[in-house]
């Protein structure tokens, strides 16, 4: 009688240790301390105390690890410095900076450093590139915007900027002013132009002005300069000409704008 040979169990398969793609750019990197500050030297916190926490959270193990900028060790992170540490100081001159590739535990001890961002921060051309390529074009915007502005518009826009003395100046002047203006800060520039209400609060100064209404002492009330007839109250703690702005667009508001600009004409 024949007997049947036994099945060897199949082997399991070891599962092979994942290996981590070192992604780390080797490239020396220049660090600056922030708001323009550049003392003679100032030393960054290089290792954890009460006084200065240097924790990071590691993603990966899901806890906050110690770091410590130590000179004979490859790791920054305390739970992997075994034995003897030397310690060194990090040191900003003339609030500047330059680490060579060869310190890469230096340049990642900066990367992952609590005070990145708030004390100092890192150079980077492209970044930096990508900004001003933005401020040029917002600036480009802002400019091309100027140039077909119709003359009211512009003064509409100047008066936010410059207050009722552009009630004085030559087409010219309201011109050269504009561009400068859009020039020198195109975010808040193209803002005033998408704002609908510039013109109408304009508007509501020009009537001032040329005394069609007249705004009380308190800033409350706008009535008739003619016969002091209450047009509305501005509300509490709002720009008088910003609340007549809005109020031109109610009903009895535009009947009021109407019988303003025929005045003006």
């Amino acid at each position: 009688m024949e007997t049947k040979e036994k099945k060897k169990p199949a082997a399991k398969a070891v599962a092979k240790p994942e290996v981590k793609k070192d992604i780390w750019e080797y490239k020396d990197r220049n660090y600056y301390l922030l708001d323009n500050r550049n003392p003679l030297t100032y030393t960054l916190p290089s290792k954890h105390t009460r006084k200065y926490p240097l924790v990071w959270f590691d993603p990966e193990k899901g806890y906050e690890r110690e770091l410590r900028y130590a000179t004979n060790h490859q790791s920054i992170f305390v739970d992997e410095q075994k034995g003897q540490v030397t310690l060194n100081h990090v040191v900003f001159e003339n609030g500047h900076m330059m680490v060579p590739k060869e310190k890469r535990s230096l340049q990642e001890f900066l990367d992952k450093h609590p005070h990145k961002g708030l004390v100092f921060g890192e150079h980077d051309a492209i970044e930096i590139a990508t900004d001003q390529v933005e401020d040029l074009e917002l600036e480009v915007l802002a400019m091309n915007a100027a140039l077909q502005m119709d003359v009211d518009f512009m003064e509409a826009i100047m008066r936010v900027e410059i207050g009722s003395s552009v009630s004085k100046m030559s087409t010219k002047e309201l011109k050269r002013d504009t561009l400068l203006f859009a020039r020198r800060n195109p975010q808040l520039f193209i803002e005033l132009a998408n704002d609908e209400n510039v013109q109408l609060r304009n508007f509501a100064i020009i009537a001032t002005e040329n005394n069609i209404v007249k705004l009380s002492a308190d800033n409350r009330t706008f009535t008739w300069a003619s016969n002091g007839r209450k047009l509305m109250n501005v509300p509490f703690d709002e720009n008088p000409y910003s609340a007549m702005a809005a109020w031109f667009k109610t009903d009895e508001g535009l009947e009021v704008f109407k019988s303003i600009e025929k005045k003006l004409k």
